[in-house]
């Protein structure tokens, strides 16, 4: 699937009429800046300036085969968000919807959202949300190994993790508590209850424990309206 995935890329930035605009929306697919990129390819900014704006002729066959492994390469360094959101069936098994968001979200702005409770009532500093993923709270304490842990955060570890499935909240949090890597929100959706011992370890972690009783299909209708600004 990787390899479909590479193709489509190359083949979409090799046979377009305006292959610039393809390379500049592969580029800001996978959410790297003109800099970024040619740092990783190890070239000038400005040869990616001038082939995103058509000053350069067409890239080779080498330097398009170079470009998009360097896509594939820094979206695997980070859990692989885009190729998993292209070709669902990369994405782990208890992962049910994840995305980004270009801009941050403010918190009470998500949380009002998905018309959520915050049960951590302590002051913190508030965060910014730039992205979520919808986990099946069973399915992944059942499959979820340490070196899979980093894929349920996307593109940054600045987002809502939000788990389903859930009975009493405590298997979440003790794992986010023992994982060096802390997201910037965790949501409960349609709990059973929630056991005093994940609120208390919310208010450790500092980050806001909200409940929602909105279905799956809820979040993701939200989640999609406060992408689109909406």
């Amino acid at each position: 699937m990787a390899d479909e995935f590479r193709e489509k890329i190359a083949g979409e930035i090799a046979l377009s009429a305006e292959p610039g605009k393809a390379i500049r929306k592969w580029r800001e697919e996978f959410r790297l800046s003109q800099h970024q990129l040619a740092a990783a390819m190890g070239i000038s900014h400005s040869v990616i300036s001038d082939y995103e704006s058509g000053r350069r002729k067409s890239p080779g066959v080498a330097v398009v085969r170079k470009m998009v492994d360097t896509f594939m390469r820094l979206d695997a360094e980070s859990g692989s968000p885009v190729m998993s959101r292209y070709m669902p069936g990369l994405k782990l098994e208890c992962i049910i919807a994840m995305d980004e968001f270009s801009e941050g979200i403010d918190e009470q702005s998500f949380i009002d959202a998905i018309a959520g409770r915050n049960l951590n009532t302590e002051r913190m500093p508030k965060k910014r949300i730039y992205g979520y993923t919808i986990v099946d709270s069973v399915k992944a304490i059942l499959s979820l190994g340490s070196e899979d842990y980093l894929k349920i955060y996307g593109w940054s570890i600045e987002r809502a993790l939000v788990f389903t499935n859930v009975h009493f909240g405590r298997s979440p949090m003790v794992a986010i508590r023992a994982h060096p890597l802390t997201p910037a929100m965790v949501v409960y959706q349609r709990p059973e209850q929630t056991d005093p011992l994940a609120i208390k370890l919310a208010k450790l972690e500092g980050i806001p424990l909200v409940t929602t009783g909105l279905s799956v299909e809820e979040i993701v209708e939200r989640m999609n309206d406060l992408k689109e600004g909406r």
